[in-house]
This record gives structure tokens, sequence and C-alpha cells, in this order.
């Protein structure tokens, strides 16, 4: 394979190339380049569905790609820093489960923290892995969990040094980094395979400034959500492999899931976002930072709110801060991030990315532009001056540390009864419930429900939480493990 340069971007040129030819499709997608949908065509703009096609040889095939998919692969491991990149069409959680589904097989050990996203516990389910939690420390200020610390990993090795690997959030939603290089240096000493879920770390890789990326650390593997801080389109992402992983074995491992349909569109967005930010990710993400920190400054002078940044790196629990996450706490205005988030969405129309019991995240990254940014400010100015109420104290926890009774496996395929909310504590759960965005359980299948899971879940209806991972759509019933 020749060697290309950066600002080449091989299956953007090669749909180019396809549109030029006019070829006459009697293959899918039926659509037949928009012109059998016409209303579709109106919407989307018939250059948008000229590109829709399905894979054919001088387009390659992501399944097993020989020509200019395998071009962009080799150009986004140089980009990265990685020994070789996957594109991946079926969002960052495709990513997490290649790696876990890649590194463990039923019965093996994986050490990760408790607040890891759901796709990674679906990993779990999927394999029969078993996981070994390790539950971070709890910020009651700022109703955040932490990172995880060093010794807490070298506790969980030498209690489990059977364990195949460990799982890393870095960062957090709320920008929160643990010490990814000790991390790594020790699990490695130990055997264990080191992945790590870089959802929202895209930009660590062309920024300066930032906390250490996953690859320069000497992660095995890294899942990155491209289509969040690094333009592409949403559902789009890519694997991060380092020299120690069998490429040809986690391509198996994908395969096994991943649609054998991969839309150009995913692709493409993916191949010119790699372009535009290897040749000017320094520039673009400086000035994200730059945006970040002045929203930061200027919501830190509303009183009640607080703006948490780099102060919080105590080398330990917060060992690093991204500093292009705007998280900011609500507590002091009141109110819950939630009730903030609706009034920001609802009265002055802006959407944030998410909003918990105590916290709002407003994401800003490579399609910000201050004037945008200076709304956000003023409006959340104004909400202080209009909506402001006297705090009410909530002792709030992310997650609450369950026990696991069981594998999430075995649980989730386990015959199970549905039992109203309130008589479900002391039964094992056999579904997921958690909040949505982030994404982070409640609780998983296999752990015990408490009396105080049960009264986070109920106050997190009352306050506008979005709830989700139940067969009740309502939340009102829970499915528990039968005959206990």
């Amino acid at each position: 394979m020749d060697k290309l340069s950066q600002d080449s971007a091989p299956i953007m040129e090669a749909l180019k190339q396809f549109r030029r030819m006019r070829v006459v499709p009697f293959d899918v997608p039926g659509h037949k380049r928009g012109k059998g949908n016409p209303e579709l065509t109106e919407f989307l703009g018939e250059r948008c569905l000229s590109v829709d096609v399905n894979s054919m040889k001088p387009l390659d095939n992501l399944c097993h790609p020989v020509s200019v998919i395998e071009q962009a692969e080799a150009l986004a491991a140089e980009a990265f820093g990685a020994d070789w990149v996957f594109f991946m069409v079926g969002g960052t959680t495709s990513s997490v489960q290649a790696m876990i589904l890649s590194t463990c097989q039923k019965g093996d050990k994986i050490i990760l923290p408790r607040n890891v996203h759901r796709s990674a516990i679906n990993a779990l389910i999927l394999s029969g892995a078993v996981p070994v939690y390790i539950n971070p420390q709890f910020d009651d200020r700022l109703e955040i969990s932490l990172g995880i610390t060093l010794g807490q990993v070298e506790k969980a090795i030498l209690d489990n040094p059977e364990a195949k690997a460990i799982f890393i959030n870095n960062p957090t939603y709320y920008g929160i980094c643990s010490d990814l290089q000790a991390i790594t240096d020790l699990a490695h000493q130990h055997g264990l395979k080191v992945l790590v879920d870089e959802a929202h770390g895209t930009h660590f890789y062309f920024g300066k400034g930032l906390p250490l990326s996953a690859m320069a650390a000497g992660a095995d593997m890294a899942a990155v959500s491209m289509h969040k801080s690094g333009g592409s389109l949403t559902q789009s992402s890519f694997l991060l492999l380092g020299p120690t992983v069998n490429k040809d074995h986690v391509r198996q491992i994908i395969n096994l899931t991943q649609s054998t349909s991969a839309s150009y569109l995913l692709l493409a967005s993916l191949d010119i976002s790699r372009k535009r930010l290897a040749l000017g990710g320094e520039e673009i993400f400086a000035k994200v930072c730059e945006m970040t920190q002045y929203a930061r400054e200027e919501i830190n002078q509303i009183s009640g709110l607080y703006a948490y940044g780099k102060e919080l790196i105590n080398g330990d629990t917060v060992f690093d801060f991204d500093i292009t996450k705007l998280a900011v706490n609500t507590s002091g205005l009141g109110l819950t991030g939630i009730e903030i988030y609706d009034i920001l969405r609802d009265e002055y129309d802006i959407q944030v990315e998410f909003g918990d019991i105590g916290n709002i995240l407003a994401y800003v990254s490579v399609g910000d532009c201050y004037k945008d940014v200076e709304r956000l400010v003023s409006s959340l100015s104004e909400i202080n001056r209009k909506y402001r109420k006297e705090r009410n104290i909530f002792c709030y926890h992310e997650f609450i540390s369950p026990q696991v009774v069981l594998s999430p496996q075995e649980a989730f395929y386990s015959e199970k009864v549905s039992l109203p909310l309130a008589q479900s504590a002391s039964r094992v759960c056999g579904e997921f419930v958690m909040c949505y965005p982030p994404g982070i359980p409640i609780l998983a299948p296999g752990e015990e429900i408490t009396e105080e899971i049960v009264e986070l879940i109920r106050y997190s209806k009352e306050k506008g939480c979005s709830l989700t991972g139940t067969e009740d759509i309502e939340v009102k019933y829970l499915k528990v493990l039968k005959g206990e």
C-alpha cells in the first residue's frame, strides 16, 4: 500500500470519483441515489443520497478492506499514534464492546469503575465476563464521581490476580481524568490488557496542554467518539489499537456484530474529520479551550453556579482535568441540573448535553463560536435572577455502589418477574436502570436492589430525569430474578 499524506481523504475521494461515473444502480440501497424517495431527497439533498451507496470494488468493503478503506484506516492510525485504527459505524458503543469481546471470554474477570457507560456492561452480558468493580470516590460538594486511584487499581489487581483486563474512563463526562500512565504501567506489569473508553477524549490526540491520551500512555486499545468532539457524523467512531493487539483477531470480533452494509456517509465523515484534525487540530482545540475557559470564568461570576476546572486536580482522585468540559454545578441555585437543562431548552432555545441532579454539561467543541457561548452565559445569568430558590440538599450519588450477586450475563438470561418498584428492594435486578444521558447505570443486571437505590430512582423520576433501560417505560415496575 502506497503511503498517503494526511491531506488525503481516500474514502471521500473515491466517492467523488464514483459520483462522476454516473453508474446505473441495480443494487441496494433501494432509493437508487434518491430517485425512489423524492421527499427524503428533498430533505437530505441529492448530493448526500448520491453517495449513500453499497460496498463495491471501487469503494472497498469495511468487513475486509483492501483499498480505500484500508488506506483511510492507515492514515487514522498515523494521526492518532496508534498501531491500527478501525472505522466503526455502530457508535463508540460498538468500539467499547469490541474491546471487551476481543479480550475477555466467559468467566474471565475484568476490572472496571462502576461508573462505566452501559455499553461496557452490555459487553459483559455478551461475553460472559465477570466485573470486578472499583467504586470511585465521590465529591459531595459537586455531586460527581471522581477518578479511580492507583491504590484502588493495585488492590483490585492483587485481589484478582487472574483478571484479564482493566477498563478505564478517560475522561469522565465531567472532565475528570485518572493517572492513566501509572495505571497502564501497573496493569502491564501484572499482564493485564488496558482498555480505555475515550468517548469524550478525541481532542487529547490533537490539542496541546490537554490530558494524556490512551495511545500515548501505551494502552492496548481505546474507543474514541469522533462524532463527539471530532466533528464527524453521529454514530461514527474509531477503535484504536496498540502494537500488542492482534488486529486480525479484533476485526473478526468486530465483524460478529457490525453491519455488513456500512454507511459510506459515516465512513466518509470519519475520513474527512480525521483529515481536518490532523492538519489543523492543534489550532482548532486551542480555540475550544479558550472559549471554554472564557465561559467558565464568566459563569463563576454568577452567584450560585460553579463551573469547575483545573483547581480540582489533586494528583490522586483527580489526576488531571479536561478543560474543554464545561461542567457547571447548579446546586447553589436550589435547582437540579435536570431543571436547568429543561429551562435552557424550553425558555431559551439552548440545548446542553445533559443535566443530572447537581450539574449540567455544555459540550463545547469544533463547531462552537463565542456568540453562542455568550448566549449560554447570559441565559444562565437570567435563570439565576428568575428561578433561584432555597437550596434543597439531597445526598445524591451518580451511582450507589451495589452488590454484584450474579454476573450480568447470568442475570440477564435468568427467568424474571415484574415487581412494583416499592417491592423490589432486596431482590436481584434483571435489567438496567439508568439516567440517559450520560448512560451510567443506577442498576445493572445481577446487582442487588436496596432501599437507597429505590429512593434514588424515585427522586430521579420526580426531578424529571430521563430513566431508560427498563421494560416498563414509566419505571413503576422492575424486572427481578424469579424464585429468590
